[in-house]
């Protein structure tokens, strides 16, 4: 199912498919750069400790990016 929206409340972030239903949650972290970075309809990248992880729909990580300041 694809993504629809994504939103991110304190140190968590909600992914919802097309009907507003909840496909997963994500870690957002905590430090000052760290959270909700952007997402397509398949996938969602969240900037955590200096690394960019990239999740699919289903909250799997597909790929780690350093985040280069």
């Amino acid at each position: 199912m694809a993504i629809g929206n994504v939103v991110q409340r304190g140190s968590f972030i909600y992914v919802y498919d097309e009907k507003g239903m909840t496909l997963c949650t994500l870690p957002a972290g905590s430090g000052p750069h760290d959270g909700l970075k952007g997402y397509t309809s398949s996938t969602v990248n969240v900037q955590r400790s200096g690394w960019i992880y990239t999740y699919n729909e289903k909250g799997m990580q597909l790929s780690t990016t350093p985040a280069g300041r």
